[in-house]
């Protein structure tokens, strides 16, 4: 099968695309033919080795996993004998945040991982789309601050992988969304669903007055200091950045009353319901796709420079078939 290799730290120029031998799936595996997948900024970061903490857990001198991509969107093609909640032909999407992967042709995972039923009505670009960013975005706001009805919410990069799914969750879960963006991306940001749009070329979000229930750092680029006067009495800060400026944050602000700092390891925090619940609300329509730009898998180095770049819409999504 053909697969993007990276056996080295580097810039994209270190992702090579080989063919290496097909996978066969474990008695408890199903072997998946993958159709699409994703390039986020921590794919970016897998690749570069940096921040240090990469290293660490992935390789210290070249990259431990080979494969990398972790969200995948496929068609299953072959069951383990003892595999019993998929059959060959079922259109899945998922994730594989252990071992990685998806920036294959094919990949073997167990049946009781991040494995579920796609539904008919996405397609596999829409799926592993939505894998990508709402999964983070349904973590933080549902599962680490209980998003409620009313509540005033605002979302800084709003338009990117993470925000623009944050800005639809929290207006399905009832809330009063800000988002915060460029001036090229207002428009698409207010039609996501935000009640109010701040371009922060013009505004700083935290000079202006307002204070919110939930303030979401979807990029990583404030910090609670930053933002602690635009939260309200008991408001909390939220940020993807795991710094060690949100962690000593987080644990000083961890017994107050009040303000609240808060990061959560979202990829490792996953469930086959969270990708039930996202594909349901996809289905229905609360929450659409959105896709800046489509490259086959051997122009991956090229999806990696865009990403870097640091200005993408949505998802950048990788085709496979």
């Amino acid at each position: 099968m053909k697969a993007i290799i990276c056996t080295k730290y580097g810039s994209p120029d270190v992702l090579q695309l080989q063919e290496v031998a097909k996978p066969a799936p474990k008695d408890n595996e199903v072997l998946i033919k993958i159709h699409a997948s994703v390039v986020t900024p921590a794919n970016c970061a897998f690749r570069k080795g940096d921040p240090f903490m990469v290293k660490l857990i992935y390789g210290f001198t070249k990259p431990r996993l080979a494969i990398q991509g972790v969200e995948f969107a496929g068609e299953i093609e072959t069951i383990g004998k003892d595999v019993k909640l998929f059959k060959k032909g079922d259109q899945v999407f998922g994730m594989s945040p252990n071992s990685f992967g998806a920036h294959a042709e094919y990949l073997c995972l167990r049946e009781d991982r991040l494995v579920a039923i796609k539904s008919a009505g996405l397609s596999y670009e829409e799926a592993v789309a939505i894998c990508d960013g709402a999964t983070t975005a349904l973590t933080f706001l549902r599962d680490k601050v209980h998003v409620q009805r009313g509540q005033k919410v605002l979302i800084n990069g709003a338009s990117g992988a993470v925000g623009c799914y944050a800005v639809q969750l929290a207006k399905y879960f009832g809330a009063n969304v800000t988002g915060v963006c460029s001036t090229a991306n207002v428009a698409l940001v207010k039609s996501l669903g935000a009640d109010q749009v701040i371009d922060y070329t013009k505004e700083d979000f935290t000079q202006n007055g307002q204070t919110y229930d939930v303030i979401f750092d979807a990029v990583g680029k404030s910090s609670f200091s930053r933002c602690k006067d635009a939260l309200t009495a008991k408001g909390v800060y939220l940020s993807t950045a795991v710094t060690p400026g949100i962690a000593l944050q987080m644990l000083w602000t961890a017994k107050s009353s009040g303000k609240k700092a808060m990061f959560a390891t979202a990829g490792l925090e996953q469930s086959k319901e969270n990708l039930n619940f996202l594909n349901e609300l996809g289905e229905a329509g609360e929450i659409k796709a959105i896709i800046d730009r489509h490259y086959p898998l051997e122009n991956i180095a090229e999806a990696h420079r865009y990403v870097e770049q640091g200005h993408k819409k949505g998802n950048v999504v990788i085709t496979l078939q």
